[in-house]
């Protein structure tokens, strides 16, 4: 009697591991990112972001899960960004400017008139110039680039003057994002750059620390900027290209499955969001033109195109704009 209670304790034991052997795989297998951006739940963006979760969820069947936050509600930026280098579990919609901050060339994909349609920016992916730059920002900062296939819109100056040239911006302080190649676009195209964060324009324009906003249509809707701004002048001096990025530590320690996963519906989550940013921006328009605000159409859009070449200039980065637009056809 006592060899099977031996037995059949070693039979328990044996079962014990293998049920804990078992519980620790799954616990390895199963994933989360938590997702960062800094627009409102009313944008386009949020609820593609939402959709992109969604896919991951059900592709990798609950293996690996998305969980997106809204209006920095994580924090700022660029403290994302730091935290995501040192390895977080964290994702951030970014741009071209910021990701310029650790590899200088990419930043010319947020420069003045860069891309102008869709196409253009989709064929950035198929550029070997930007493939370099984005192994440099895998290997050597940590940051993982999962796909750049979303598209905010056309930047215009949003200001309480009309612009119809770039001399009609002197004097303005016009809040961009801090990082160079912002700042020396809106240099460049005749205002005072002032860095601030998103969150920040409102009040700012409040108490007249900045004059006005260069952004897309949708934005001032949904942070109800109308009402601290009165013309919407369309310069449309860059098409906003952004880039889903996370940490290159954390992508590697993924299963291979659930790398393509991640990235091939964040292809195709962002082309149908961008697509879905063109109609919410004519939409945008319309509505704060319902509400009060002026649109001036008649910009002198070559003499602003002239003027951010001196951007590139600037920033010594002419050489790198011209080769990524030869290799995309523009």
């Amino acid at each position: 009697m006592m060899i099977t209670n031996k037995r059949s304790a070693a039979i328990f034991t044996a079962l014990g591991a293998v049920i804990l052997a078992c519980g620790m795989a799954q616990a390895q297998d199963s994933y989360t990112l938590r997702f960062n951006h800094v627009l409102g739940p009313g944008e386009p963006y949020h609820q593609g972001f939402l959709n992109w979760a969604k896919r991951v969820e059900e592709r990798t069947k609950g293996g690996l899960k998305i969980e997106v936050f809204h209006s920095a509600q994580l924090g700022v930026e660029e403290d994302i960004i730091e935290q995501i280098r040192q390895g977080a579990n964290i994702g951030q919609n970014t741009d071209a400017a910021r990701l310029g901050n650790y590899v200088p060339g990419i930043a010319v994909v947020n420069g003045p008139y860069f891309v102008e349609s869709l196409k253009d920016a989709f064929a950035l992916g198929k550029a070997p110039t930007m493939a370099a730059w984005q192994n440099e920002l895998a290997e050597k900062h940590g940051l993982k680039v999962v796909c750049f296939d979303w598209v905010q819109g056309f930047r215009n100056f949003f200001t309480n003057k009309e612009i119809r040239t770039p001399e009609d911006l002197a004097g303005q302080r016009i809040r961009t994002p801090p990082a160079p190649i912002w700042q020396e676009s809106i240099r460049a195209l005749g205002a005072e750059p002032v860095a601030m964060n998103f969150g920040d324009i409102y009040p700012g324009l409040q108490q007249q620390a900045i004059d006005g906003a260069e952004l897309v249509y949708p934005n001032i809707t949904a942070a109800n900027l109308n009402e601290v701004l009165k013309f919407a002048n369309e310069t449309r001096h860059i098409l906003l290209v952004n880039f889903q990025v996370v940490s290159s530590q954390w992508f590697n320690n993924l299963p291979e499955e659930y790398q393509t996963a991640l990235v091939e519906e964040c292809h195709s989550a962002g082309q149908e969001t961008s697509k879905a940013v063109e109609a919410a921006e004519a939409k945008a328009k319309a509505t704060l033109q319902e509400r009060g605000m002026t649109v001036v159409e008649d910009v002198d859009r070559e003499a602003f195109r002239r003027a951010g070449e001196k951007a590139y200039e600037a920033l010594g980065v002419v050489e790198a704009k011209n080769k990524v637009q030869a290799e995309i056809g523009k």
